[in-house]
């Protein structure tokens, strides 16, 4: 129990960097090696004080010690990199989305039990105060029966951000933007309500035809299995700068609307003989220059898997909700699809 748990990272562009540094700033962690197809000056890691290596399979060979590999690669090569570490029976952390389709998310899950190891999805938005917040009021019935639920998710993602010969905008690396820039909203929609059925959609490309394979904005609807109607509303043609990430709940108790440019903020709460609790302040958003991210709390997600695997608490995300967040984002693709051949 007191020892520490090692850890190798798999991709270093800004989400695996950021892994690499949770890894070194936990005192019961220890970031032995990380690996990426750049070289280390290309990647600004000049220096790195961990052992380098320029491909999954020799860094594992090379670290029969580490217990646990962040995969922190482009979207489409999590499966890959997934089952990689599984195979060299490792427990995982797999950055968001688990993969691009469900077969691929069953594949991992299917491993994993195989060789008697944990998934660990990176859902981080669900530390964030107002997230926590939801939860207990939903849970607990204090809002009541979930009428309605909206979720907008309006952002900017323009040339700053999608780089020529980069794998951000293909369809085969990326997969789209609710993969890409909205999946942590649409996890945090499926930890509070669950399920869809009879999901509707509509896609425009608007300022995004030079950048990137998908649409730049959608409006989705559907019913939630466990009663009550919802809908999500997304773009990255926002000019210039994010404008908002919000959900609206209208229930039989009360309405709620948390929002800010990172559902960081409540900006309403009128529930029936309910006084709204002081929250604790989220953190701020990751910051990549030009753009901006979720919230900044991979510390959580860290602590969490070190908890988990030593027995003091249970996984915040485990690896068949990384497979319901893919299923329901391939689900609205799907009529991405029909409307194309249509």
């Amino acid at each position: 129990m007191s020892q520490k748990i090692k850890f190798a990272v798999i991709g270093q562009g800004h989400i695996g960097k950021r892994h690499a540094e949770m890894i070194r700033r936990n005192d019961e962690a220890e970031l032995a090696a990380v690996c990426d197809i750049a070289s280390k000056k290309q990647l600004g890691l000049s220096d790195l004080k961990e052992n380098f290596y320029s491909s999954p399979e020799e860094m594992l060979a090379s670290h029969p010690e580490v217990e646990v590999v962040s995969i922190c690669t482009p979207n489409g090569l999590h499966a890959q990199h997934s089952l990689t570490a599984l195979e060299a029976r490792k427990n995982i952390i797999c950055e968001k989305p688990m993969a691009l389709t469900k077969a691929d998310c069953e594949t991992i899950i299917f491993k994993a039990l195989q060789v008697h190891r944990t998934v660990f999805c990176v859902m981080q938005n669900r530390y964030s105060p107002p997230s926590v917040w939801l939860k207990e009021i939903i849970e607990n019935k204090i809002i009541g029966d979930i009428f309605m639920v909206q979720l907008n998710c309006y952002w900017n993602r323009d040339d700053r951000y999608y780089k020529k010969g980069g794998w951000k905008g293909t369809q085969q690396l990326d997969g789209g933007t609710l993969f890409t820039q909205f999946s942590h909203f649409i996890d945090i929609m499926y930890w509070l309500f669950g399920d869809l059925k009879d999901i509707q959609a509509k896609f425009k490309d608007f300022n995004h035809a030079g950048l990137t394979d998908f649409e730049d904005s959608g409006y989705v609807n559907f019913n939630f299995l466990n009663g009550g109607m919802g809908s999500i509303n997304y773009s990255t043609s926002v000019w210039d700068t994010n404008l908002e990430s919000s959900i609206t709940i209208i229930g039989s108790k009360g309405s709620v609307k948390v929002g800010g440019q990172y559902m960081d903020k409540v900006e309403y709460c009128h529930i029936k003989d309910y006084t709204m609790p002081v929250l604790e302040a989220t953190n701020a958003a990751n910051d990549y220059g030009a753009y901006k991210g979720s919230a900044n709390n991979h510390n959580y997600i860290f602590k969490n898997v070190i908890d988990t695997l030593k027995g003091r608490t249970t996984i915040t995300t485990n690896a068949m909700e990384g497979l319901k967040v893919v299923d329901i984002i391939e689900r609205i693709y799907a009529l991405r699809k029909k409307t194309r051949k249509g």
